[in-house]
C-alpha cells in the first residue's frame, strides 16, 4: 500500500525563513537587554547634564520626544537602534559612548558578551565588534538584514564616514541620491552625515561589516 504524505501547512514551510525574526531571545538575552538599558540610561543622564542639556533640549537637538528620553533615563525603555543613533548625534558623541564602557590597556569583547542591538522593525540586528572604549573615533560592528529588507539612517555627527564590507548575501547602499549595487566581498566607502540607507536585495539574510570613523 502507498503511504499517504501528511499536508505540510504553508506557514511551516515558510518557517525556516521567518526563524531568525520569530524565534524567542536566546538564553540571557533578557538579562543582556536590561544591562544594556540600564547603561544607556546612566550614560545619557551623565551626558547631558554635563552640557548642561534639559530633556526638552536633547530632544529638540536629537528629534527623540521629551517622554522617550525620560523613559530611557530612567530605565523604563529598551531604546531601538534608530533611537539610539539619534541621541548619540543629538549629544554630540560617539555612538559607542551611549553605551558605556572604560579604556583599558587591553580590552576584550567575547561574542557572548556583545549585545545586540535590533531595529524597532526587528529587521536590521547590529552586534558590536569592538570593545566599548577602545577608540573614541573608531567603531565596528556586524550588521544582519533580513531578506527583502531595508533600513534607513539619519545622518550621523558632521564629518563621520562609514565603511561598508559585504559578507554574504548583497547590499544596495542608497546615499546622496545614488544607488550602490554590492555583492560578497565588495565594500563601499562614503560620508554618512547624510541620510543614507541599507537594502537587502535577496532572498535571504545578508551579513556586512560596518566600520563608522568619526571626524576628531
Amino acid at each position: 500500500m502507498k503511504k499517504e504524505k501528511t499536508p505540510v501547512p504553508p506557514s511551516a514551510k515558510r518557517a525556516p525563513a521567518n526563524a531568525l525574526r520569530k524565534a524567542p531571545l536566546p538564553p540571557g538575552d533578557d538579562v543582556g537587554a536590561a544591562d544594556l538599558a540600564r547603561r544607556v540610561g546612566l550614560q545619557l543622564r551623565e551626558k547631558r547634564k554635563a552640557r548642561g542639556l534639559s530633556l526638552d533640549e536633547l530632544a529638540v537637538a536629537s528629534g527623540v520626544s521629551r517622554a522617550a528620553l525620560s523613559q530611557i533615563e530612567l530605565y523604563k525603555s529598551n531604546p531601538s537602534l534608530g533611537v539610539l543613533w539619534k541621541i548619540a548625534v543629538g549629544l554630540g558623541i560617539p555612538f559607542s559612548e551611549l553605551i558605556g564602557g572604560d579604556e583599558q590597556g587591553v580590552s576584550v569583547l567575547r561574542r557572548t558578551d556583545a549585545q545586540v542591538l535590533r531595529s524597532s522593525d526587528g529587521k536590521m540586528e547590529s552586534r558590536p565588534l569592538s570593545p566599548a572604549g577602545s577608540n573614541p573615533w573608531v567603531e565596528l560592528y556586524e550588521l544582519r538584514l533580513a531578506a527583502r529588507a531595508s533600513h534607513a539612517s539619519d545622518p550621523h555627527a558632521p564629518g563621520t564616514r562609514e565603511i561598508l564590507v559585504v559578507l554574504s548575501g548583497a547590499l544596495n547602499l542608497r546615499v546622496a541620491g545614488q544607488v550602490q549595487e554590492l555583492g560578497p566581498g565588495d565594500s563601499v566607502s562614503f560620508r554618512a552625515d547624510e541620510p543614507h540607507a541599507y537594502e537587502n536585495p535577496g532572498t535571504s539574510e545578508a551579513r556586512y561589516h560596518n566600520l563608522i570613523i568619526y571626524a576628531r
